[in-house]
């Protein structure tokens, strides 16, 4: 039992050096160029040759990603609420809050632009937009899995709408919470990337475009690997909180035991 629980552990590493040794393989059989695949030694030696610039950039994503993700989480959570919780708050905003998140979020960031000019105010927007409607919508939809039997029976026992809200519903969206915070935030990054590709002079995005620019494709693999760490690193922080808050829902999950 402890071995098959030290295999599960090690399972991502294991996965993660295979596709590496896989990628570096191919490159290597197939003589590509590294304007086109870099080999992942290539762009880990680019890595540490750019150190500095990407730690620069790659804090400053991280803080444009974590603002925008934190307004999301209070804003979606807050409109989720309401719109679980009321049927005429569902009608009036759920097809607009469909609509609005149908538009491509890359459309949003020229807008952003002329709003609140260059820098870091439309990565946060961004990430903020592009966060917000999952978290909406799976907040909602623990709200609505409540039973109408139990409904029916806390109301026959004397309880107000706001009791059934705080005590069961609240309760009941907790893992819809936090399963909707671990999609958000690797979004939040998309968003943040997106907008620093096209209204920014700092963060990952704007350095993948510069090096683009220049032909470094190294480079711009080195800033892909760094989101994706990044991204890796704060869901498991948001799955970690879910394991905290949320430990009760969880059931087992191994189908072939």
């Amino acid at each position: 039992m402890t071995g098959e629980r030290a295999l599960l552990k090690a399972m991502p590493w294991l996965v993660t050096i295979g596709l590496f040794v896989l990628w570096e393989a191919v490159c290597i059989v197939t003589g590509i160029e590294p304007f086109i695949l870099p080999r992942p030694t290539l762009v880990f030696e680019t890595s540490v040759q750019f150190a500095p610039q990407i730690l620069h950039h790659s804090l400053q994503t991280l803080y444009t990603t974590t603002a925008g993700f934190v307004l999301g989480v209070v804003g979606g959570a807050l409109l989720g609420i309401a719109i679980g919780a009321s049927k005429f708050v569902y009608n009036g905003l759920y097809p607009v809050l469909v609509g609005f998140n149908s538009i491509p979020k890359v459309a949003l960031v020229p807008v952003l632009v002329i709003w609140f000019g260059i820098g870091t105010v439309p990565a946060i927007i961004t990430a903020f937009v592009i966060s917000f409607f999952p978290i909406v919508v799976n907040v909602a939809t623990g709200l609505a899995t409540i039973e109408p039997e139990l409904r029916d029976v806390l109301r026959s026992l004397g309880a107000s709408k706001l009791e059934i809200l705080t005590k069961i519903g609240l309760p009941r969206a907790m893992p819809y919470l936090f399963a909707s915070l671990k999609i958000a935030i690797t979004l939040a990054f998309v968003g943040s990337v997106i907008a620093e590709t096209v209204a920014s002079n700092e963060g990952i995005g704007y350095l993948m475009l510069s090096a683009s620019s220049s032909y470094n494709v190294p480079l711009v693999f080195a800033g892909l690997v760094v989101v994706a760490i990044m991204g890796v690193l704060m869901y498991a922080v948001a799955a970690l909180f879910e394991r905290r808050m949320t430990g009760w829902a969880f059931r087992g999950s191994d189908l072939m035991t």
